[in-house]
């Protein structure tokens, strides 16, 4: 059998090209400078290997629409109020901002949410700064008091991650209180994590039960109650002034801190005796209206988060962050409360991950062993196999290019397309010791 030397030279004498100069002059520039196709190669490889860390994971392809959620609360209206004083207005004025492919609207009891879909090529931050800038113009549309909210820049698979609270003796109100206020805003600050959704417990307030008779006994109106209240829970400044040499701030402390707060706030007067309100009502510590709950395995209620990915984030590098928060979170926490994972998208993109990989390398080693086997030649053999690590590596660089995750869907093609991938250099090598046969 011939060297590969002579193989090459042969191959690139006998075998025709025709109809076709430019494959014809690419094949001769190959053959005469091999060093420079081999580096080539290997620089291909790197830059594929260099992509594939890069490359954002997750399980499954993300195949949501490029929107942007416009939310406003507007508690205690019907959805008919809700759709003719902030659904339409805000809907309407929507629908002049550029590159817009639909706008599909819901009004609820008390809520309203918008959905602005763009085009698939329009920058998402883009879109959100158009929606924003026409929603403050459209805000003079709206009823007093009432400001449209944006959605988090998630998609509709960015539920990466959920966890409950375990807390053996704790009750659901201050369960809630220390997700919403000490965890949310720790595990938020993590890079790619656009928001900490709470759900399940009881939501802390002062509740003010009014007694209608008592009211009507000393004159006074239940609007009234409401601008007192909200009047005494505030701080307020005064000013700096010296005395002795020393400067003193003045400054009114008058934050509402526990119940004795609210009951001993002045509502009126009965001539010279002031009436408070525990005089009218009676004052106590509940949870905010809850329109349902989280059971947890049947096992009673539970209180957690939803972890929700950033827009074109990496979701296997998220949850891996947000784990290691927790760790550090989870220091600071009362005696007995634990973290508990309810939800972990990171074990299903391991095992996605992990089975197409072991289908990959299961095909190259097939490939490699069927083309050593019929070409009985090492060396014949490496020019083909060495195209499957270099083609798969390219492919990384393209999915890279164009935002392309490696999920499930996209790697499975990759290892679909490896026998394809090795049909024509099989074809040419065939071809070429057909040839070299001839020669001889």
């Amino acid at each position: 059998m011939k060297s590969i030397k002579n193989f090459t030279s042969a191959a690139s004498i006998n075998v025709p090209i025709k109809n076709n100069k430019l494959v014809q002059s690419l094949i001769s520039l190959s053959l005469r400078n091999r060093w420079l196709v081999l580096l080539f190669s290997i620089g291909l490889f790197l830059w594929g290997a260099y992509a594939v860390k890069q490359n954002p994971i997750d399980a499954i392809p993300d195949l949501s629409e490029n929107q942007v959620i416009v939310f406003t609360e507007w508690m205690g209206r019907s959805p008919q109020v809700i759709e003719d004083q902030i659904t339409y207005p805000l809907a309407s004025n929507l629908q002049g901002i550029p590159n817009i492919r639909n706008i599909r609207a819901t009004s609820m009891f008390g809520m309203s949410f918008i959905y602005v879909v763009f085009e698939d090529n329009v920058d998402i931050y883009w879109a959100r700064t158009r929606v924003l800038e026409r929603l403050n113009y459209a805000q003079r549309l709206l009823p007093e008091g009432i400001s449209p909210a944006l959605g988090p820049d998630g998609t509709g698979v960015g539920h990466v991650f959920w966890y409950t609270l375990e807390a053996p003796g704790y009750d659901l109100g201050e369960l809630r209180s220390l997700q919403d206020w000490y965890i949310k805003y720790g595990l938020q600050t993590v890079k790619g994590v656009s928001e900490v959704a709470s759900f399940g417990g009881f939501q802390k307030q002062y509740q003010i039960t009014i007694d209608p008779n008592k009211l009507n006994y000393y004159n006074i109106s239940l609007m009234d109650v409401l601008k007192t209240v909200k009047a005494n829970n505030n701080d307020v400044g005064g000013r700096k002034f010296e005395m002795s040499g020393i400067g003193y701030i003045v400054r009114g402390m008058g934050y509402i801190k526990n119940l004795k707060d609210v009951e001993n706030i002045p509502v009126g007067r009965d001539g010279t005796t002031p009436i408070l309100i525990k005089d009218i009502a009676t004052v106590q510590m509940g949870g905010d209206l809850r329109l349902g709950i989280f059971d947890e395995n049947g096992e009673g209620e539970a209180v957690g988060g939803i972890v929700v990915m950033r827009y074109g984030a990496n979701a296997d590098k998220v949850i891996t962050d947000v784990k290691k928060k927790m760790a550090e979170v989870e220091k600071g926490l009362p005696e007995g409360v634990k973290f508990k994972i309810a939800y972990d998208r990171s074990e299903l993109i391991e095992a996605a991950i992990s089975s197409v990989k072991k289908t990959i390398i299961e095909e190259i080693l097939m490939v490699s062993l069927i083309v050593i086997l019929f070409l009985f030649h090492l060396r014949s053999a490496f020019i083909i196999i060495i195209q499957i690590p270099v083609s798969i590596a390219a492919s990384f660089i393209l999915l890279q290019a164009f935002g392309i995750s490696s999920n499930i869907m996209s790697i499975t093609g990759i290892a679909l397309a490896i026998g394809v991938v090795v049909d024509d250099g099989i074809v040419m090598v065939e071809n070429a010791y057909r040839h070299l046969s001839e020669n001889n």
